[in-house]
């Protein structure tokens, strides 16, 4: 069967708070996948079969979602192992959208895969919703909805953080301090400010963005020199490199190569597939 993926980027109000959502169906031709971080929080609506959620690249504490779960912000991988055919609808947080979209903190939920139902009160009436529902389109459009009517208020001192993801984004390779000075607190204010409102530290997050943005730029079917990427994405220590790369995606640069190629005709950034 033909795997569905449908994903879609809310416009206002909800654009600062929420990075997508999206609508899977289909069953994957690998067993399970190890899903490096992003910084954001994740909501998943399981509408199908159970699928199995194991943070800290296996080291945490499973959790098989029946209904649905809620994923903090993490540095290691989520080991995503579907038990039959994928039937679900998600929802990426931006950085700074854990609180606004789903009432809870993200400082608490790091690291942790917990059930949804019991963490935020829409989901339960808007999975009942959705199992009557097969149109993708139509399953996005309630879930923003949801979302919308559901908007709360953000964390204080949400948009300097915001601010600060974005310089991030652009660079991840800038001092935290330097940052912290032109958005007027002090370095220690800042990574307080941040771990409340992203459940990360700045530093803790430019380091997943500056891997992210170093997967983004490679393609996984050509000839690749690690050496030459590392150094211009900030790794002058090809140990040190090495060690980043498995901590953020469980596996070694080879073995991600290795992997992506058994499975994908294209990168799929972060994503990999073990059969």
């Amino acid at each position: 069967m033909e795997f569905e993926f449908e994903i879609r980027k809310p416009g206002p109000p909800l654009e600062p708070f929420t990075e997508s959502i999206w609508f899977a169906r289909g069953r994957i031709t690998y067993a399970r996948e190890r899903i490096a971080p992003t910084g954001s929080t994740v909501a998943v609506l399981v509408l199908g079969p159970a699928i199995l959620q194991v943070p800290r690249n296996g080291a945490g504490v499973p959790f098989l979602a029946e209904r649905g779960w809620l994923a903090g912000p993490h540095v290691g991988p989520v080991i995503n192992a579907p038990t039959a055919e994928t039937l679900a609808v998600g929802i990426v947080s931006s950085a700074v959208g854990c609180r606004a979209l789903f009432g809870v903190e993200p400082a608490p939920l790091r690291g942790r895969v917990v059930d949804l139902i019991e963490n935020w009160a829409a989901a339960e009436p808007l999975r009942a919703a959705l199992l009557g529902e097969s149109d993708p389109f139509a399953c996005l459009d309630m879930t923003e909805e949801t979302l919308v009517l559901g908007l709360g208020p953000a964390e204080n001192g949400w948009q300097r953080c915001a601010a600060a993801v974005a310089a991030l984004e652009e660079n991840p390779l800038r001092r935290i301090s330097e940052l912290a000075y032109e958005l007027g607190v002090t370095h220690a204010h800042l990574d307080r400010e941040f771990v409340r409102t992203v459940g990360l530290t700045p530093r803790a997050l430019s380091r997943i963005l500056r891997l992210r943005r170093l997967l983004e730029s490679v393609d996984i079917h050509a000839e690749l020199n690690w050496a030459d990427l590392a150094t211009a994405w900030g790794w002058f220590d090809q140990s040190h490199f090495i060690r980043d790369f498995k901590r953020h995606t469980g596996v070694t640069p080879s073995g991600y190569v290795a992997a992506q190629r058994a499975v994908f005709a294209q990168h799929e950034p972060g994503f990999v597939p073990e059969m």
